[in-house]
């Protein structure tokens, strides 16, 4: 590898990112609403996704649960991507596409949220997640990329859409981590008002 190809790279990342910052600034601040809502009334985040995209799961209940910028209370988000026995048992007894829908019929309630992370929007078993969120009364965040795929057309008007104008699935991966942190800063903003670094 030359030094230009890793200059490309980052080039790209950057150009992207900046061209998505006005696609998905108000996409980004409905997912805050809606989120900061069902979190302010007693509702918790469920997340799912495959690969990178369960990483990213992990990312966003880690920052929720924990903290992001500023110290404050635990907030309630779980990752469907973490428990390898229920992944295998349900993967291994029923199938693959149903290793999420199975943990949403379990633990989400009405007035919960989803958020279903797919770089193609064509992911089986999140569209599986976001069919049983939508049967209990759960919104639905989803983070796409390629044109949304089949998820773009699944969500209702009540639901959130934020789909990266890309193709590549690395750079549609750049801007989901950093939609998912405005998504924090966004939430931690709404909790407690100001500049997490004042």
């Amino acid at each position: 590898m030359n030094n230009q190809r890793i200059l490309a790279h980052f080039h790209e990342s950057a150009e992207l990112k900046i061209q998505s910052a006005t696609v998905l600034a108000h996409p980004i601040m409905e997912a805050v609403d809606l989120m900061f809502s069902a979190l302010s009334n007693g509702n918790k985040i469920l997340a799912c996704g495959n690969g990178g995209s369960a990483a990213d799961c992990q990312h966003f209940a880690a920052e929720l649960v924990g903290r992001f910028e500023r110290e404050r209370f635990p907030l309630p988000a779980l990752s469907l991507a973490t428990d390898t026995s229920i992944l295998t048992a349900v993967g291994n007894d029923y199938s693959y596409r149903e290793i999420f829908s199975k943990q949403v019929q379990a633990f989400g309630q009405a007035g919960d949220i989803l958020l279903a992370i797919s770089t193609s929007g064509n992911s089986a078993n999140v569209m599986a997640a976001i069919e049983a969120a939508l049967e209990r009364e759960m919104r639905v965040v989803a983070l796409t990329g390629k044109g949304g795929g089949a998820i773009g057309k699944m969500l209702t008007d009540a639901d959130v859409h934020i789909c990266v104008p890309a193709e590549r699935t690395a750079r549609i991966q750049e801007v989901h981590l950093t939609t998912i942190h405005c998504i924090c800063d966004g939430i931690d903003v709404a909790l407690f008002g100001g500049d997490a670094n004042d």
